[in-house]
């Protein structure tokens, strides 16, 4: 298995280096021809407009949609945004995940926090059933799944902080800031 991280700017080289803990082979994406031979590919956090826009001025728009058409994809914090069809603003997203997200829903960079998350699909698919400690920075918030996206996680007060659609997970937080692998473990059995 062959997994990318699109490398176009964010947390790119965190989950590079959960995957290589996972002994999972890695390639920096940055260009249409990386996509090659990928199973998966995770977009990691960042800043969304910016990377909407590195995206575009790369050529790289129309082939992340086309492979998120038939492989998985991931995207965290910024690209949880990327990834979604709305976030009630106007920039480039890939338009893949029939979900809508709020940017920035939980204040500013002073406003990060850490919480503990009931995740069913990670209790079923690892045995494991501690709660998965997730970590937000400056995070989006999806305020809802439309379609064949389900809800993964909320917090506690039902605001939703994880989905997935088929072969698509979005989460507003970051598991590569955390040494719990279950999340990147989850993302692998999508991409197998």
């Amino acid at each position: 298995m062959k997994i990318g991280v699109l490398a176009l700017q964010g947390d790119f080289a965190e989950h590079i280096a959960m995957l290589k803990h996972l002994k999972v082979e890695t390639s920096e994406v940055r260009l249409p021809e990386h996509l090659k031979d990928l199973d998966g590919l995770i977009i990691p956090g960042g800043e969304s407009t910016t990377l909407g826009k590195l995206a575009t001025d790369f050529g790289m728009l129309k082939p992340l949609q086309q492979f998120g058409q038939r492989h998985a994809i991931w995207g965290t914090c910024a690209g949880a945004i990327f990834l979604s069809k709305d976030v009630s603003r106007k920039q480039p997203l890939l338009d893949l995940m029939d979900i809508k997200v709020a940017r920035n829903a939980f204040g500013r960079q002073v406003n990060s926090f850490e919480a503990d998350l009931d995740v069913p699909a990670l209790k079923a698919a690892t045995g494991l059933k501690k709660p998965y400690h997730a970590v937000f920075i400056r995070a989006p918030m999806i305020e809802s799944v439309n379609g064949e996206a389900k809800v993964l996680a909320s917090l506690p007060d039902k605001r939703i902080v994880a989905a997935q659609q088929g072969h698509l997970l979005a989460t507003a937080f970051h598991p590569e800031l955390t040494d719990d692998t279950r999340f990147h473990e989850y993302f692998l059995s999508l991409a197998d």
